[in-house]
């Protein structure tokens, strides 16, 4: 009896092992499927067939000193566009980060950058309070929603405001890697979002299985996003991208994720960030798409595969272990030349560590119901939402 209960134990934990493997070799034809069309087939097609270029305002919510945050803010600065405003918004006139903001203005001058403080708290949710600051001096009824950590390309708002020129498009947002991972847990970060989340979501766009809109990079017009509830009714939602992504394709209108990558800078103090991180990613997924994140479970093939090495103790399962990390190595590097990601390539080392400890946040997403934003904890409530509970101390 004992021997047929390991048996059945044994072929359980072999499924995600199979289904992970399968899954990381879709991935590489699916990505590649994704960036078809090469960058510059799009910036001709951007410039020449389709000159949609309307004045547009960007919204660049900052809170705090971050990795290279000059260097990240003044990308937007330096568009290759003709009638485009840029308004950095901070909550605090003592905030590090305003004197820096206040530089690119004068680099650039008033015309093009504005300086917003407003101290705006509409809800539990820190970048949606910012933005209601900085749209409030929004000119221009395209808005593009761009994070403070984001290195952005000249070619950037040409880009993400094409799709825009279709009336039956709601909103435009771009897919992203992480970039300039020092420490082991930033690295661990970059797998994180480069081998694991962004092949996900390409995979999901290409086949279908589910739409998706990424917060770091947004494009929507101001009366779509006013129709669909404004930015104040998104004030107390957890993942708020996800929310103006499941209005906008509920409302009928399209959804599109574009074949373009952005990059993000990661910034984590100590390993104790990525910790809490990690689990607060996993669980604005849960929360979002509960029923995929729960699915994610029969794709996770290193660490089940482990665990079948562990419960034979043998050659054979050993064998399983070896070849399973081999496919999810392989498969990984092959999905980060085609997203161009050298820095990914010389971080897959780590990859059987990360993805053996995903399981563990994982789990961890369906017990935990606070998370840590900015040194605020919030406990989470029904429908994604949140609530401001306590300060956490340094």
């Amino acid at each position: 009896m004992q021997l047929n209960i390991v048996n059945a134990l044994q072929l359980a934990v072999l499924l995600p092992v199979l289904g992970g493997s399968i899954f990381s070799l879709l991935t590489v034809v699916t990505v590649k499927r994704f960036f078809k069309g090469s960058r510059k087939d799009r910036q001709n097609d951007t410039l020449q067939n389709n000159p949609f270029t309307p004045p547009v305002s960007v919204l660049k919510p900052v809170r705090g000193l971050e990795k290279n945050l000059k260097r990240n803010l003044r990308t937007i600065a330096t568009q290759d566009y003709p009638n485009y405003q840029v308004i950095y918004s901070v909550q605090d006139p003592q905030d590090p980060a305003y004197p820096i903001i206040k530089g690119i203005q004068a680099e650039f001058g008033s015309d093009r950058i504005s300086v917003v403080i407003s101290t705006v708290e509409a809800g539990a949710n820190g970048k949606v309070n910012n933005l209601l600051g900085a749209i409030q001096a929004a000119a221009h009824d395209i808005i593009i929603i761009s994070d403070s950590d984001t290195h952005l390309q000249p070619d950037y708002i040409s880009t993400i405001v094409k799709p825009l020129a279709n009336p039956d498009v709601g909103c435009v947002c771009t897919p992203f890697k992480v970039t300039k991972a020092d420490s082991w847990y930033e690295k661990m970060e970059l797998l994180t979002m480069n081998a694991d989340f962004m092949p996900s979501v390409m995979f999901a766009e290409v086949t279908g299985a589910s739409n998706s809109c990424l917060g770091p990079s947004i494009a929507i017009r101001r009366s779509t996003l006013e129709r669909l509830g404004g930015l104040e009714s998104l004030a107390d939602y957890l993942v708020e991208d996800y929310e103006i992504g499941r209005r906008v394709w509920t409302s009928g209108q399209k959804m599109v994720l574009l074949p373009y990558l952005i990059d993000v800078v990661v910034d984590l103090a100590s390993w104790k960030n990525w910790w809490s991180h990690q689990v607060y990613w996993d669980q604005n997924t849960y929360l979002a798409r509960p029923g995929a994140f729960i699915s994610t479970i029969l794709i996770r093939s290193i660490p089940f595969a482990l665990i079948f090495a562990l419960l034979r103790w043998d050659i054979i399962g050993l064998g399983v272990l070896v070849a399973t990390i081999i496919i999810r190595m392989i498969t990984a590097m092959m999905v980060a030349q085609t997203m161009q990601d050298k820095e990914t390539i010389k971080t897959l080392y780590l990859l059987p560590f990360r993805d053996a400890v995903g399981l563990i946040f994982w789990g961890l997403a369906f017990t935990q119901r606070t998370v840590i934003w900015r040194g605020v904890e919030f406990k989470l409530t029904s429908h994604g939402k949140m609530v401001k509970h306590r300060l956490i101390q340094n």
